[in-house]
């Protein structure tokens, strides 16, 4: 079974001829690019937010771990056909793609990201994928033409959230699946949220209401980190009184967070319990609301 085939890319802006995919980069007019740009990078994420994250976190950190298998399984089980187009928005660091070629070595992958500096970077590793720069929010991919959407942390970075669901919706073909993930609880943004240029966390009510009012039928829905609740809560409002200090002193402050926690073995061991139980058992709280979509 060969591939879904990819989507038709429009010429970015400056640019005449369609852009053709080789295997490797883009051809485009009278050169070859390692990706699309389509728009300018918008306010929610920078090319130093991607070094920062990286320097603190290599994609080994427990939840993030967690939050891969999470996507990898969803799209397992929702997924029309495992030869699908997937499209990773917010791709970043590239841990996820990878992750989606081992699992669907079938399928075509896709990587999207607002910043095109760390797409570059991702390219000379990854050259055999499609990489594009884009504001999910006027989205340039056609209609129709997605099967597997995954937004693992990206619409709290989005400031019309609203209309980059509505985007997302719009690329994905009849019955196709979007993989949400973004934080939960307002009422614990933090120096965390401000540094990494969180809009909002999110109240789950508040996210079904807008995946709903796009047009989506929820699939799944539950928390990440719903054991680890209380001290991640107790750590969040311990935060929230560095609000008012200088920009470099919250950020030590969250480097230190991310490497003190990210390093120790039980939260692990307590992620993949909750991993085992969450396929029975509806998590009501956790550290990020979880969501599966299909497009009606």
């Amino acid at each position: 079974m060969s591939p879904s085939p990819l989507p038709d890319f429009p010429p970015p802006p400056g640019c005449s001829g369609k852009p053709v995919w080789t295997g490797n980069g883009f051809r485009l007019d009278n050169g070859v690019t390692p990706v699309l740009v389509y728009h300018e990078p918008s306010s929610g994420w920078t090319g130093e937010l991607t070094t920062f994250h990286e320097e603190v976190s290599d994609g080994k950190h427990f939840i993030d771990a967690a939050s891969r298998r999470r996507t990898l399984n969803a799209a397992a089980r929702w997924m029309a056909r495992p030869d699908g187009a997937i499209l990773d928005i917010g791709c970043s660091s590239g841990y996820m793609i990878r992750d989606f070629q081992r699992r669907f070595p079938q399928a075509s992958i896709l990587g999207a990201d607002t910043v095109p500096g760390p797409l570059k970077a991702l390219a000379a590793s990854l050259p055999g994928v499609p990489l594009l720069q884009f504001d999910l929010a006027c989205c340039p991919l056609p209609d129709a033409s997605i099967d597997v959407a995954v937004l693992i942390n990206v619409l709290e970075h989005i400031e019309d959230d609203a209309a980059a669901t509505r985007q997302v919706w719009r690329i994905l073909k009849p019955g196709g699946i979007a993989v949400v993930e973004v934080p939960y609880g307002p009422h614990l943004f933090d120096v965390y949220d401000l540094q990494l240029l969180h809009h909002r966390r999110y109240e789950t009510k508040a996210i079904e209401a807008m995946l709903r009012g796009a047009g989506f039928e929820i699939l799944e829905r539950s928390h990440l980190g719903f054991f680890l609740y209380p001290a991640f809560r107790a750590v969040k409002l311990r935060n929230r009184r560095f609000l008012n200090e200088p920009p470099e002193v919250q950020r030590k402050i969250v480097a230190q967070t991310i490497v003190k926690s990210g390093s120790k073995f039980l939260p692990g061991a307590v992620m993949r319990m909750e991993e085992l139980l969450r396929r029975w058992i509806p998590f009501p709280v956790g550290i990020r609301c979880l969501f599966t979509c299909r497009k009606r």
